[in-house]
This record gives C-alpha cells, structure tokens and sequence, in this order.
C-alpha cells in the first residue's frame, strides 16, 4: 500500500445508505469517525427509505462534518484531499454526499477522489490491522452485497470473482427477523437469538454449494424462503416457534456457504489472507467460523472491528488517503452519484481536474469550516 513516509490528512463521507458518515485518516492513522444513523427512522417501516434517508443525510451532514474535524484536532485547511462515496448505493443519498463533498473541496481548494463503496470496505481494514498485502481476498457481506473480490491494486485493480445473484446476505438476515418478528435491523437481533439457540436444530438449504453451481455466486433467496415456510408451517399447526434455534439454523446455514466458498477461492487463487469486511462482518458467528477454516487451511484473517464493517466514514478516508498517496488522479468537479458503479472501478478519476480557486472569495473559505 502507501509508502510509510507518505501520510496524506484525507477526510471522507459515506452516504450510500442510512449512515452519514466523516472520517478522518492521517495515512493509514484513524484520526475520526464521526457517525450519524437514522437506523431508528426506518425501523418503523422494517427497511431503509429511501427518501428519509437522503433528508436524515442533508440534516446531518454538516453537524457531522463539524464533529470529525473537532475529533480529529485539525482544520479544513489542514487536509490534503476529500474523499466522497460516489456508488454503489441509493441514488439520492449518494448525491447528498457528492455535493456536500464538492461544495467542501471546492470552498477550500482540495482535490476531490469519488471512490467505490466496496473498495473502501477492503481499504478500511488498513485501519485496524496495517498495510493490506497485494493482492487481498475480500469477501465483503452486508445488506446489499454479498461478495469474493481480488484487489491486486486496492486503488486501480479490483476484479470480481463472485457476488449474490439474489438476495445479499445482509437482506435475508433483515427479511428472516421480520418474519420472526424480531424487528430491523434483522444482523444483530440474530446474532444476539442465535447465540441462545441450536445451529444444527434444523437442517436449512445451503444455496449454490453443488458441483455444478458456480464456484463463488451466493445465492439466499431459496434459503430465506425455506426459513419462512417452515415458520408458517408451525404457526398453521398452532405450535410455538422456536426463535433461538431457527436463528442459529438460518445463520448456520448463511455462514457456512459464505465462508466455505471464500476459503475455497483463497486456495483456487493461491491467496493465504482473506479480509472479511461489510455489515455482516460484525455477526459473531462468521468471525468464529471464518477464524476457524481460515486456521485449517493455512490462511490469515483480518476482520476490522465490528465499527469498522458497518457504513463509515473512516473507510472513505482510508481509500481516499490511498489515492493521494499514489498520486491518483482526482475527480473532476462534474462527478456524480452512480448507483451502480462497478467494484471494477475503485474510483471515479477525472481528466481535468483543477485546484485554480483564486476567483472564489476568501472570506467564504474563512467561513467555512475554519
């Protein structure tokens, strides 16, 4: 990764989802990670909206932003770039981030690096554990991912071997808690039932682990329906539902292939490393058994802690500080928000991007911010 004697002040925001978030890093030196949810917003509602999202994202942002910079003990103009989350992820919240990110590096004359969601949550891992060795497995789960990617160049090089083909394992944790009537977000109320119940109570499908399915796709719709019809199967025969123990049997049966095909892919690719990263990296069980297989076969695991795997800003930072670091070229000034930008494409380069400020008014940067 960056030489150690490069150690750019990078700040970055995430929005892609229900996080506002602003980190701050000095190299690979976590220096903030201010966070603002409105997890509590969408509860009612049993998933994330995305109209209240980017409004929460609009109200907090700048709050926010205030907040890291005071952690952090460093001013606007002590940065040496802003990095911004410009995909994948919703549409309107993306835009929140992206413009708040322009409007700040514009003001204070700072180049802008829009990068990838998923690269970042392999970057963050720098963080927590030190320089990430090249190339790096990764296998990055969370409510809208689920996936083996290959970075030989965290900033350039990320090619994908395998993602979900349906529902990501993030998205079947909330869908199977809804149905338990458990509440959202469904990973952590699992993995707290789970840990009371019997993961070998019942017997659920393992998705696309046959030798003929694709090595590296994940797939947990069949298993989510599965859980859900042998729940209405005991309500219709008036009998209680043993909550503990389907959240031990689903999560059992989700760890086991995510972990089983990301060992096998590390082996496949000659990799002895594999960084879990994403939301569901937090669940305890895929800790345990990743830890456990990875030993088997010879493979070091690295898994950020649990406030690290979530949306953050810190992850952003992380990327972004790799950008300046390698002296990437930064995003022009008309980036945008892509919901769908490719994990092939670590961030959004621009072509001719300018650092010339002299006409925006002094007094607005001493504003902003100072």
């Amino acid at each position: 990764m960056a030489d150690s004697r490069d150690q750019p002040l990078v700040l970055g925001i995430e929005t892609s989802c229900d996080e506002t978030g602003v980190g701050i890093v000095h190299g690979t030196t976590l220096l903030a990670d201010a966070i603002a949810s409105s997890v509590d917003e969408h509860a009612r509602f049993g998933g994330v909206v995305p109209e209240v999202a980017s409004r929460a994202h609009l109200e907090a942002m700048v709050p926010t932003i205030d907040r890291a910079l005071k952690e952090a003990g460093v001013t606007a103009k002590d940065l040496d770039g802003i990095a911004v989350t410009a995909g994948p992820g919703l549409a309107g919240a993306l835009l929140v981030g992206v413009s708040a990110a322009k409007a700040f590096a514009y003001a204070f004359g700072k180049p802008l690096y829009g990068v990838n969601h998923l690269a970042s949550h392999i970057c963050v891992d720098q963080l927590e554990h030190g320089t990430l060795p090249e190339p790096t497995m990764a296998l990055l789960v969370s409510g809208g991912h689920s996936s083996l990617l290959l970075s030989a160049d965290i900033t350039s090089d990320v090619r994908p071997l395998g993602a979900t083909i349906d529902d990501a394992a993030g998205e079947a944790f909330d869908k199977i808690a809804r149905v338990l009537d458990l509440g959202f977000p469904g990973g952590p109320v699992i993995d707290r039932y789970a840990k009371e119940g019997d993961p070998e109570a019942i017997a659920f499908p393992r998705g696309l682990t046959g030798p003929r399915d694709p090595a590296y796709d994940f797939s947990f719709s069949g298993l989510k329906t599965s859980v859900a019809r042998w729940i209405e199967a005991k309500r219709a025969a008036g009998e209680d539902v043993p909550v503990r123990d389907v959240a031990a049997s689903f999560q059992e049966a989700v760890v086991d292939v995510l972990t089983r095909k990301a060992v096998r892919a590390c082996k496949d690719e000659g990799v002895d490393h594999l960084m879990i990263g994403g939301g569901v990296a937090a669940n305890t069980r895929l800790r345990a058994m990743a830890q456990e297989r990875c030993d088997a076969a010879g493979i070091r695991l690295r898994v950020p802690r649990p406030k690290l795997c979530t949306d953050n800003g810190a992850m952003v930072a992380a990327l972004g500080a790799e950008m300046v670091a390698r002296n990437r070229s930064a995003s022009d000034w008309d980036l945008s928000a892509d919901s769908s930008l490719p994990v092939t494409e670590p961030h959004v380069p621009g072509h001719s991007h300018s650092h010339d400020h002299d006409h925006v008014h002094e007094v607005s940067k001493e504003n902003l911010y100072s």
